[in-house]
């Protein structure tokens, strides 16, 4: 006998679509003027599912079909002759075109099987789709993610128009392998892309072309994921190499994947990641329309397994870990693309917080170490190293360098030598040709995890040069026991100091082993974050918002620094 669907939550899936398609739909002729190709796709598949759902408002509903019309519409007269949409940064580009594509395969299924009242929009969703065809096949990318954006539409296509070449296509993209590593993260470490583009391109390619080992890719990473959730309902981010790594993400737009897999495998920490993801309620208009194309989706969570407590993890690809206990959440990450690369550069992990600690309420979002050191910028460790017990040592060593004369056999009469990058600046002095005399500092951090928090011990190493340990605390409490300086920024000297919200609350204190006294409130040239020159050059920051305290000096030093979460007891 089958198993009865899951009936509230189909019902919440067509209150979130209906809350995009009634107005919509009751206005029906109303021509939407600014709207992107991909909004518009989107907003046809909405409909469309709305008019076949019958837990919908909209459910058999003429305007909704008079507003589809309108929407394709506009949407055929914003593909350019090549078959690829117009509009965004990207031109002419067969990735940005796939996305809408998807939508557009997946709303001529939707309206296909929904008889003759919607032949209109289906052939004009067969029509669009056609258009796009070939540029799609022929048609490249430039990121990970895009192959399996564009390999998906490309099945899409096939699955409603079957072409043997879109096939041959899509086996050429995947013949590259699936860029998720041992632990299960994708290249670009982007739970922004995870959610939105290669855990939904894999899942769809994996039920076209029956291939298991592009589901059992979507599971490793949601199993990763697990370990990446943190206690205000978000994913960790800190590590990604995209734009994400600057902004929370939220757990929502999991939430299709951890319930289908929870459904399809039977496991319950999966079914956990998937209530949790519903907790606020669901506001994804696209997931109806995910219910109908995928039926199982409907099917009954498995049983939750509750979480386990304190629980470890450690990322060695992405150089990242955590603890999570009763009382505190903390992440510790030393995996930047910077130090190997040398620049900020889109596409490289570039975040210089190197903690945060969640503690209820109460929370440090971000741990950063700012050094004047030739305008080099942050502390961003180059390595990391797991010690013994919940024991990691971060470590970064910059050297910058003076130039000698040149040799006598490079020298030039005209003076004109070669413009080169010297790491920190370019100049015409050919430098690679130079003798230089170097200076170096080098900043070792250790971090040791405890279930309350963490214990820390900074290693400052070099020149006497002035630095600054940024604590970013998230709004909605007031350092106590810190020295306010102005525009949200206090002094701390060694502490005690306490962040609190509630009833919960971080504590600091720091210890001075070695090295001078801490610079105290009236030292505004050391307390404070210099992002390096990369930013500044160009007028920008990658600077935090929030209550920040700084513990500052000129180095060298050693530096301990108590983090303490306290929370109430639970109840019962």
């Amino acid at each position: 006998m089958p198993t009865p669907p899951d009936h509230e939550f189909v019902r919440s899936a067509a209150r979130a679509a209906d809350r995009e398609a009634a107005p919509l739909a009751a206005d029906p002729d109303a021509e939407p003027a600014g709207v992107s190709h991909r909004d518009l796709a989107r907003r046809v598949k909405t409909l469309v599912a709305a008019y076949r759902s019958p837990d919908s408002a909209l459910h058999g509903s003429g305007p909704a079909v008079t507003a589809a019309l309108t929407h394709l519409r506009a949407l055929r007269a914003a593909q350019t002759p090549t078959g690829l949409f117009a509009g965004g940064d990207n031109v002419q580009s067969p990735p940005d075109s796939a996305f809408t594509v998807n939508d557009v395969c997946d709303a001529h299924v939707l309206a296909a099987g929904a008889g003759p009242e919607l032949r209109d929009v289906t052939a004009a969703l067969a029509e669009i789709a056609g258009a796009a065809s070939g540029s799609l096949l022929t048609g490249g990318a430039h990121t990970p993610n895009h192959r399996w954006e564009l390999s998906a539409a490309l099945a899409r296509l096939h699955r409603s128009f079957p072409d043997d070449r879109l096939l041959d296509r899509v086996e050429a993209w995947l013949a590259e392998g699936v860029d998720i590593d041992v632990e299960g993260l994708y290249s670009e470490r982007s739970a922004v892309y995870a959610a939105y583009v290669s855990n939904p391109s894999l899942l769809l390619l994996a039920d076209v072309l029956g291939r298991a080992d592009l589901s059992a890719a979507v599971e490793r990473n949601l199993a990763t994921t697990l370990d990446l959730i943190r206690p205000d309902g978000t994913v960790e981010t800190v590590h990604s190499r995209r734009q994400d790594q600057h902004h929370p993400f939220p757990l929502a737009p999991y939430l299709p994947y951890y319930r289908l897999l929870a459904i399809r495998t039977g496991r319950g920490d999966f079914a956990r990641a998937a209530r949790l993801a519903a907790v606020g309620g669901i506001d994804d208009p696209d997931l109806l329309a995910r219910t109908i194309l995928t039926p199982d989706l409907c099917r009954p969570l498995p049983h939750p397994t509750p979480e386990t407590r304190p629980r470890d993890r450690y990322l060695t690809t992405a150089r990242l870990a955590a603890r999570a206990s009763a009382t505190a959440h903390t992440v510790v990450y030393g995996g930047s693309d910077v130090p190997e690369h040398r620049r900020i550069r889109s596409g490289l992990a570039c975040n210089p917080t190197f903690l945060r600690l969640f503690a209820g309420e109460a929370v440090l979002d971000a741990v950063r170490l700012s050094r004047d050191f030739f305008d080099l910028g942050p502390f961003r460790a180059a390595d990391m190293r797991q010690l013994p017990g919940n024991r990691y040592r971060l470590a970064e060593s910059l050297t910058a360098a003076y130039y000698q004369p040149l040799p006598k056999d490079r020298r030039r009469d005209d003076g004109a030598y070669r413009l080169a990058d010297e790491g920190r600046f370019s100049a015409a002095m050919s430098f690679p040709d130079r003798p230089r005399d170097e200076v170096s500092l080098t900043t070792e951090v250790d971090v040791d995890l405890r279930e309350d928090g963490a214990d820390l011990r900074i290693d400052i190493n070099g020149p006497r040069v002035p630095w600054a340990l940024e604590l970013t605390f998230r709004p909605g409490g007031e350092p106590e026991g810190a020295v306010p300086i102005g525009d949200g920024r206090w002094c701390l000297t060694t502490g005690p100091m306490t962040y609190r919200v509630g009833d919960d609350e971080i504590r600091v204190e720091a210890t001075v082993e070695a090295g001078e006294p801490l610079a105290g409130p009236d030292r505004g040239d050391v307390l404070r974050y210099d992002p390096g020159q990369d930013h500044t050059v160009v007028g920008g920051t990658d600077a935090t918002t929030g209550n920040r305290v700084y513990l500052g000096g000129l180095g060298p030093h050693t530096l301990t620094i108590a983090l303490r979460a306290r929370r109430p007891a639970p109840v019962g």
